[in-house]
């Protein structure tokens, strides 16, 4: 049995053509079915729904053969142990620096004052502030990002953007760009050795759906 672990949302949308590719088609929708393993045309193949930060557990310990998730969850979460033969260049989005339109971050940068920073993304906020010489106060969130400037809660918040409409929703501009995010293959290693041939197709097969 080959197990797969997905997020629900937008990157399980975007590598349904890449199970296709490998010729295996997820049979229920994990929007309107309330399981959490999922049966595929594939009798040896399943896919476990998990929340995106549980995605590389699951493959590190072994409770998924493979498994994706986005670079953002790798760096925060940490990917000891994981086998990442590719980078799928699906859920395509940015780590950026987000403030209230009114606030002038670069005066509060050049001063070298305590930024008090929300997010969920406590490791990439703390090194790309370090890097930049900046001290921060960094509040953990674990949602509505937006709302922090906008309460008095902090003075920036460092989130994913997409198409940035809802920081322009709640008045908040982006002002440093992080990092670029894109969704990653992990593959458990010792499942590797163990069931090469049937994951080197999949892997092959991704591979080759993305032009690689």
């Amino acid at each position: 049995m080959i197990t797969i672990a997905l997020s629900k949302g937008r990157i399980f949308e975007e590598t349904i053509p890449l199970l296709r590719a490998a010729g295996i088609e997820v049979l229920e929708d994990p929007e309107k079915s309330r399981k959490l393993i999922l049966t595929t045309n594939q009798p040896n193949v399943r896919v476990l729904v998990v929340r995106a930060s549980d995605v590389p557990t699951y493959v590190q310990y072994g409770g998924a053969d493979l498994g994706i998730t986005g670079k953002d969850t790798l760096l925060e979460h940490g990917s000891h142990g994981l086998y990442q033969p590719l980078d799928l260049k699906i859920a395509k989005c940015r780590i950026s620096v987000a403030v209230r339109a009114d606030f002038d971050y670069a005066s509060a940068v050049k001063q070298g004052s305590r930024l008090r920073v929300a997010t969920k993304y406590v490791a990439i906020s703390r090194e790309f502030f370090a890097a930049k010489g900046v001290h921060v106060d960094l509040i953990k969130l674990y949602g509505s990002m937006e709302l922090a400037p906008l309460v008095g809660l902090s003075d920036a918040i460092v989130d994913l953007v997409s198409t940035g409409n809802t920081l322009k929703a709640n008045h908040l501009v982006e002002v440093e760009h992080i990092m670029d995010i894109s969704s990653r293959l992990v593959v458990n290693q010792a499942a590797l050795k163990l069931k090469q041939a049937p994951i080197r197709k999949i892997i092959d097969a991704f591979a080759s759906a993305i032009g690689q």
